[in-house]
């Protein structure tokens, strides 16, 4: 063999070894961070997960579009899990928390299931349900602070990870002043999630998130307003009057 001959096989076999550990490098780091995704949102491999979702009003089967809009949002994540996604109306599932990760979209006067989980893991936090007063509709209560909405310009979402029963599995929720803040939240956490697993691991949090100018700019400019894990987690007392609404 010539040198000539001898340096292109040379040649050939570094960009092999190179090419071969780029690969391997890049493989590795993808299934790391699959395995912290995976962590985070408590799915493994071909794990089943509840989306819950409400239905449409008017309709007896229908989800708004604004939630299917947040349901693909979800779904993408899902995907990267290598999780299988069950869609269940909210009437529809009579089962416990821990067993499969869940994920809750919509709020409690459209989705019985959020309104269940509001009242037994989130004690400090209360969402106006009644129709009238109509500036109240759908008012925020947590930690004394009142939070109203205004729709179009400034709408307020809970965005949530909980643990209860036996299982150990998380559940997400979504509970939104309006149908954009739920889909507002789903892309928060689609777009912050490696943040916040680093900031919680696997542990509960609970934040309250402001949509900005839905109008303009829909879902998309969302702001996080304050972490309130503690305030939404202890039960109210009654000796202390809201405070007045914030803006």
């Amino acid at each position: 063999m010539n040198e000539d001959l001898r340096n292109v096989v040379l040649g050939v076999l570094a960009t092999g070894v190179s090419g071969s550990l780029g690969w391997l490098s890049r493989t590795y780091l993808w299934r790391r961070d699959r395995r912290r995704k995976q962590a985070f949102f408590g799915l493994r491999e071909g794990a089943e997960c509840l989306l819950v979702v409400n239905r449409k009003a008017g309709s007896e089967r229908a989800v708004h579009n604004v939630d299917v809009s947040a349901l693909l949002e979800l779904s993408a994540l899902l995907k990267d899990c290598g999780a299988r996604p069950e869609m269940v109306q909210h009437d529809a599932i009579r089962q416990g928390l821990g067993d499969r990760t869940e994920f809750c979209v919509g709020g409690p006067y459209s989705n019985r299931r959020m309104a269940a989980h509001l009242a037994s893991l989130l004690p400090g936090f209360t969402m106006r349900v009644e129709s009238d007063p109509v500036p109240d509709r759908g008012m925020f209560t947590v930690g004394g602070e009142v939070y109203r909405g205004v729709p179009g310009a400034t709408e307020y979402v809970l965005l949530a990870r909980l643990v209860g029963g036996d299982g150990g599995r998380p559940v997400f929720l979504f509970c939104g002043q309006y149908a954009v803040a739920n889909q507002a939240a789903t892309r928060y956490l689609a777009r912050h999630h490696e943040r916040l697993a680093r900031k919680y691991g696997s542990g509960p949090f609970v934040l309250l998130l402001k949509v900005v100018n839905s109008d303009a700019y829909g879902p998309d400019v969302v702001e996080l307003v304050a972490d309130v894990t503690r305030q939404a987690r202890t039960p109210i007392s009654p000796a202390s009057p809201p405070a007045p609404a914030a803006t």
